[in-house]
């Protein structure tokens, strides 16, 4: 369910024996400049409107934070974040998902990045989440996990383009 202006193309590297588990990739075209969708994807007060329930975080490379899905009283989830590269209007990324204690690295997180290119008087906004495979889980576990991503990146980067479209003036 997406908004005007909004289209996704999927593209994942999921083999049906579950071998393969590795990256999750989207594509969506979105109505704004590649300026707003970087603010967008990269700030905790606009993030928070179109993916977590909270967000906290500066978007700065090095910086930690965390985001919260739900209320942590009642079995929300709290999730650590690194951001790894801030390069406005261009690329945006972090690591997450780390055990707690552990700074974010390969091998124990997972990279989400956003890459934002002008595209026909809008943005096309390149998602990709990696590092599934490196973080030693037994399949079963790598491919709950895989799938709990995929579902939840289609939903929730289905949220984004109509939440920037909130943002523009109507003529």
């Amino acid at each position: 369910m997406l908004g005007e202006g909004a289209s996704v193309k999927s593209n994942q590297t999921l083999q049906e024996d579950g071998v393969e588990l590795g990256t999750i990739e989207r594509e969506i075209f979105v109505e704004a400049t590649p300026e707003v969708v970087f603010e967008v994807v990269s700030s905790p007060d606009h993030l928070q409107r179109w993916w977590p329930d909270e967000a906290r975080f500066e978007p700065t490379p090095g910086s930690s934070g965390e985001i919260v899905f739900g209320d942590p009283a009642e079995g929300g989830k709290v999730v650590a974040l690194t951001v790894v590269e801030a390069v406005p209007p261009k690329t945006f990324s972090f690591r997450w998902t780390h055990p707690a204690g552990e700074v974010a690295a390969r091998g124990n997180s997972l990279l989400v990045t956003f890459e934002l290119a002008a595209s026909g008087g809008g943005t096309l906004l390149r998602m990709t989440e990696t590092g599934f495979r490196e973080l030693g889980w037994e399949a079963a576990v790598l491919e709950r996990q895989y799938q709990d991503h995929v579902s939840g990146w289609d939903h929730f980067l289905g949220r984004l383009a109509p939440y920037v479209a909130t943002l523009q003036p109507r003529p």
